[in-house]
């Protein structure tokens, strides 16, 4: 140690100019020289360490293995790290342990062996560490994607991302460092949002949009896109931040309350919404507005018995009794409603309790039936001049064509059925006169109305096939949007279905408008998806498919119901024909073939595949240059 101290003034010279610890200890491990920051370092005064061993600046749980590392370094005379692969620790002269790091070199004077460390209290850089650890876990372990890009590289490439963000995705790491986030996007780059969100970045600001984007396997989610900028001391940007949260059920949701909030403005029937207590009107649509002639504001003063001119309050309020009960889901009924202006139309009523909000409201649809009972009361004419004429011809006739005999044998049954069936209620509703016994009345009531719309809708296919067959038909061709259409034909096919059936609604055709007469299509839609619900059993789907072609509109009715047998598909057209497996199910057998001869007339074709008891599809394929 003599040797070391009259050789010193340069140690010291030098070691004071460095603002790391500096140790010097000999071949026995003792202290030989320090310089001052050692000294602060280890909280000692000056030269108070020279000439301790060197063991007081270590844990003593490392004193037993520490002088064997310092003799096999000492023999091997080579400079290195000290601890490679382990944490080293030091004490403090008040006990305090520190993390440090000691890189050793042996020297020589006058042929003795010196040991030189540099010590650095790394104890910052250790809780910096444990900080970034600590966050770069609570990243990964976040429930909603988080990515970082770097700002100062071209194209804000990602320089990191959790495991809520690969999972969200399902693009792997590896997949998504270095690419720009728009990659999510596809071919779908041409968001208004995003447009947006960009100009935000290049001022520097945060910016917050619901983005579509697509996972690895193509699957559209809406992302609630959330990114702000990171700066540095000086203020330069340096990364970007983005949290994702995949709000594609919220989207959804939305999206289906706005679309039937859309089929409930524009329905042309009139819906009305009422309180269940004070009676008073909620809400009610355009189509109800018009024709009615009250506003809005006008309505919610009023209660259904101001536009019901042959009902009292009580008379009013005794229809809604079952309904209130919970005997009856909806209650249908014909009555008389006055306009605001005086004038009256007949209105066929559907009424059911339900939900608004807080409230128990009645929902009410309404029909203004004003041309159909004048459509009626001329069917009912005409039928009876067609009965005339048949008659007459019979009388002349002693044979008929197999077409005929077909008819004839059709309309036997077809009306015979439900006209026993009407005999048989109201002979029935003679018995019962006791007022315990109104169910009973009701039940036959509704059986009789149900048989007299079933005749109704046979005396208009009726008419149809004689309208046809005499070419007196002018149609109506002009332009309207295809979902308006066919939320009326779903709207009124709904009142159809049986029990756990249900109608798929085709998405993406608010943009497709048709050239078109707009009540042959409706006609042609409603007996296919009629005849859908029919021919399927309960708890099955009716999907309604829309192909928008480069110079075609396909529309296709797909159910999963008995199907056509496949040596019978070729008469399916054939006006009374009934597939062998449908005639148990009532039907005239013409609504097809009215349907096929509309639309031949309007250049439009009208073609089906099926398969017995897994079901058929059938398609109307309507070209965009419709020309007469």
């Amino acid at each position: 140690m003599q040797t070391f101290e009259k050789n010193s003034a340069i140690f010291n010279l030098l070691s004071e100019g460095v603002s790391e610890g500096i140790i010097v200890v000999d071949k026995k491990q003792t202290i030989v020289a320090t310089n001052s920051s050692t000294e602060q370092m280890f909280g000692y005064k000056k030269d108070e360490l020279i000439g301790q061993p060197l063991d007081i600046l270590i844990p003593k749980r490392y004193h037993p293995n520490h002088d064997h590392h310092v003799d096999n370094f000492i023999s091997k005379s080579e400079k290195r790290q000290m601890g490679h692969g382990r944490e080293l620790f030091g004490v403090r002269k008040n006990g305090d342990e520190f993390p440090l790091e000691a890189g050793l070199n042996p020297f020589e004077i006058y042929n003795t062996t010196y040991v030189m460390a540099l010590i650095i209290d790394i104890t910052d850089r250790k809780a910096a560490e444990k900080d970034l650890r600590m966050r770069s876990e609570a990243l990964q372990s976040a429930s909603n994607g988080i990515v970082i890009s770097d700002a100062l590289k071209p194209d804000n490439p990602i320089i990191y991302c959790n495991t809520s963000f690969l999972t969200l995705t399902g693009y792997s790491e590896e997949e998504t460092i270095g690419k720009n986030c728009r990659f999510l996007q596809g071919n779908d780059k041409n968001q208004e949002c995003i447009t947006n969100m960009r100009n935000a970045i290049k001022n520097g600001k945060s910016s917050q949009a619901i983005v579509r984007n697509y996972k690895k396997d193509g699957t559209l989610f809406y992302n609630d896109l959330y990114i702000t900028p990171i700066r540095d001391k000086s203020g330069l940007i340096t990364n970007y931040i983005g949290i994702q949260n995949d709000v594609t059920e919220r989207v959804k949701t939305q999206q289906e309350k706005e679309h039937w909030a859309k089929i409930f403005n524009e329905s042309l029937n009139e819906i009305f919404l009422f309180d269940k207590e004070t009676l008073l009107f909620l809400n009610a649509n355009k189509g109800a507005q018009n024709n009615i002639g009250y506003t809005l504001e006008e309505l919610k003063k009023l209660t259904p018995i101001d536009i019901k001119p042959d009902y009292t309050e009580n008379q009013f309020r005794e229809i809604l009794i079952p309904l209130i009960n919970k005997e009856q889901e909806k209650i249908e009924f014909e009555t008389t409603h006055q306009r605001k202006d005086g004038t009256q139309y007949p209105a066929e009523v559907h009424l059911q309790l339900s939900r608004f909000g807080d409230l128990d409201v009645f929902l009410a649809i309404i029909l203004d039936i004003t041309d159909r009972k004048n459509y009626t009361l001329k069917l009912e004419k005409t039928v009876q001049e067609r009965t005339k004429q048949l008659t007459e011809a019979l009388a002349k006739e002693k044979e008929l064509n197999e077409l005929k005999t077909r008819f004839l044998s059709l309309v036997s049954h077809e009306f015979k059925t439900p006209l026993s069936s009407i005999l048989t209620s109201i002979t029935l509703l003679a018995k019962y006169t006791q007022t315990e016994q109104q169910e009973k009345r009701d039940k036959h009531v509704n059986t009789i109305k149900s048989k007299v719309r079933y005749l109704d809708t046979i005396l208009t296919d009726f008419l149809s096939v004689e309208r046809l067959d005499s070419g007196k038909i002018n149609y109506d061709l002009d332009e309207f949007p295809l979902s308006k259409l066919l939320d009326e034909v779903i709207y009124n096919a709904n009142m159809l279905l049986k029990t756990g059936q249900r109608i798929s609604y085709p998405r993406n055709i608010d943009d497709i408008f048709i050239y078109f007469d707009e009540k042959t299509l409706t006609l042609a839609l409603s007996n296919l998806v009629h005849n859908a619900i029919k021919y399927s059993p309960e708890n099955t789907a009716i999907d309604i498919v829309v192909e928008n072609n480069e110079t075609t509109i396909n529309i296709k009715v797909v159910d999963h119901g008995i199907g056509i047998p496949i040596e019978e598909q070729k008469h399916i057209f054939n006006r009374y024909f009934r597939a062998e497996n449908a005639l148990l199910t009532q039907g005239t057998g013409i609504g097809l073939n009215i349907a096929q001869q509309h639309l031949e007339n309007l250049s439009t074709t009208l073609e089906f595949s099926s398969i017995e008891n897994e079901g058929s599809i059938f398609t109307i394929t309507i070209p965009k240059d419709l020309k007469l």
